[in-house]
Order: C-alpha cells, then sequence, then structure tokens
C-alpha cells in the first residue's frame, strides 16, 4: 500500500486533484468529508463543539453553521486550537478505519487540508501539492463559494504560506492553468509515479537508479529534509534516539546511527520499518528508496563502541 498526502491551499483545485485520482483507481480518504461526519447533527462531536463555541455555531435546524464556525477559528488561532482538538482525534479514527478497509496493493490518497500546517508530511510515502496564487484562490472563493473578499483573504492568510508547502512538496501541482492541464498533470503523476511506487514499495524493491541517481539530476532542495524526515518517523519507533542526517545530496544519503546489534531482533524491526516506509533493504546495513522520482539511499551506522555491519 502506497500512503500519498494530498494538500493545499483553499481554493487551489485540491478537490479537482482528489477526483481525478479516484477516477484513475486510487482510495482517496478526504478528511474534510470526515471533519462533516464527525460534526453531522446528533453526533458527540457536534455536542462537543457547541459545548466549547456556544449555540451561536448551530443554523435554525440544529445542524452546524459552517460558516459562523469559520468566522470565529480562521481569525484565532487559540479557537482554532480548540476545535481541532474536538475533530482531529475522530476523523483520525474514522481514517484508520477507511484504510484498514482498502486493498494491500491501494494507492490511498489522503485529502488532508492542513497537512503541511500539521507537519505531517513524514507520515506519507510521498506529499502532493496543488497550488494556485493566492489572489486567484480568492477569486475562486468568492466566485465559487460565495464568500466575502474579507472571509477569503481571512482563510487564505490563516494557512500555511507557498514557501512552506514548496518544502513540504515531494510533488508540485500548478493549478494556474486550465482544468484539461491539471488532470493531465495528474495522469502523469499517476502512470509515471504512484503506480510504479506502490508496486515497489508492495515488492519491497528499490526503483531503478537509485545508486547512481538515475538521470544524475540533482533532488530539489528540501529533498534531503524530507528523506530524512520519513526515515526518522520510521526508525525512531525502534530506535528512539536514532540520529538522522543527511550525508551527501547526489545522490542523496541519509545516514541512521543508533546502538542496535547487527542480525539483532530490534535490527530485524528497524529493516522492516524501513522496507514499510518505501526503503527496502538492498545489501547489509544498506536501504534505497522505492520512489521513482527521488534515488536515494539509507545506510545504517552505529555509534562508538556498538557492533558493527560487517
Amino acid at each position: 500500500m502506497l500512503r500519498v498526502g494530498l494538500t493545499g491551499g483553499t481554493g487551489a483545485g485540491k478537490s479537482s486533484v482528489a477526483r481525478r485520482l479516484t477516477e484513475l483507481g486510487a482510495v482517496v480518504v478526504d478528511a474534510d468529508a470526515l471533519a462533516r461526519e464527525v460534526l453531522a447533527p446528533g453526533s458527540e462531536g457536534l455536542a462537543a463543539v457547541v459545548a466549547e463555541f456556544g449555540p451561536e455555531v448551530l443554523d435554525g435546524d440544529g445542524g452546524l453553521d459552517r460558516a459562523a464556525l469559520a468566522r470565529v477559528v480562521f481569525a484565532d488561532a487559540d479557537r482554532r486550537a480548540a476545535l481541532e482538538r474536538i475533530t482531529h482525534p475522530r476523523i483520525a479514527a474514522l481514517t484508520a478505519q477507511q484504510v484498514a478497509a482498502a486493498p494491500a496493493d491501494a494507492v490511498v490518497v489522503h485529502d488532508v487540508p492542513l497537512l503541511v500546517e500539521k507537519r505531517m508530511g513524514a507520515g506519507y510515502h510521498l506529499v502532493v501539492v496543488v497550488h494556485a496564487p493566492a489572489a486567484e484562490r480568492v477569486r475562486r472563493l468568492v466566485t465559487h463559494r460565495g464568500m466575502t473578499a474579507e472571509d477569503a483573504w481571512s482563510r487564505v492568510r490563516a494557512q500555511a504560506s507557498d514557501d512552506e508547502r514548496r518544502a513540504a512538496a515531494d510533488v508540485w501541482l500548478d493549478n494556474s492553468g486550465t482544468p484539461a492541464d491539471l488532470a493531465a498533470a495528474v495522469d502523469d503523476l499517476w502512470r509515471a509515479r504512484l503506480v510504479p511506487y506502490e508496486e515497489n514499495v508492495r515488492l519491497g524493491r528499490p526503483a531503478p537508479g537509485w545508486v547512481d541517481g538515475g538521470t544524475g539530476q540533482r533532488p530539489d532542495p528540501g529533498a534531503g529534509a524530507r528523506v530524512a524526515a520519513r526515515v526518522a518517523h520510521a526508525v525512531r519507533a525502534v530506535l528512539p534516539d536514532a540520529e538522522v542526517r543527511v550525508d551527501a545530496a547526489a545522490p542523496l544519503t541519509v545516514v541512521v546511527r543508533g546502538g542496535v546489534a547487527a542480525g539483532s531482533p530490534d535490527d530485524a524491526a528497524l529493516a522492516a520499518a524501513l522496507r514499510a516506509a518505501g526503503f527496502p533493504p538492498v545489501a547489509e546495513g544498506v536501504h534505497a528508496s522505492a520512489d521513482p522520482g527521488l534515488p536515494a539511499r539509507v545506510l545504517l551506522a552505529r555509534l562508538p563502541g556498538a557492533p558493527a555491519y560487517r
């Protein structure tokens, strides 16, 4: 199973990408849809929101007045955090249920608006960011969702910046063109990267070209940090104090230092964690990226005095 994080600023076109990926065969888990479910009329989640924010956030039928709630939380970070404490655990539980029901060979796409803001990227094999200029996003929100310009700008400014999203993005989908342009870009991403990446992860094999960097092109400046974060996320479940650092940029190399003896049960658990994260073993102490779009390798080193790999 391949886990893909899909995000983008409000109005950027993330939903269009999610729809196209669904058509291509992905299993899309929509965080916004789950958020609506956990705050449905009569739900425990809605009762908790009313207790926190008052009956002013309800509409005339007793359901959630989303516009009223949005005006409160998008203007106040503390109030937004209070809402997230209510919704996020419930959304996470529903997400886990949907992922567990997906086929073993699925490309599971998590459509998560706040993926960058919550620093969730390390938990995915790949992060896809959909982008459109801020002014264009505001125009879409006003034109298609009936927001006032003031409310639209408030939402845009409350979210991550373009620079923050670029740093988190393994794939940057520009949606400043036509719908056909965006659909073509998604189709290319599916065919050239997502499908082979899923197969590589499932079969535990590296992508071609991991040793020499494939085409010889250097990765983007943020690639090392993203790979290191994914590796750290995987290995620290086994080695909580492991040191993970980028050792070289071309080919991209990440070094893990820890005190696990080669051939020990913890060493096997570490190898399994790296394989599940998209870095299958290729030699003793060496793992390689299964991502056809980013050749990289992970070297398992040892702290001074710890048993070394032969």
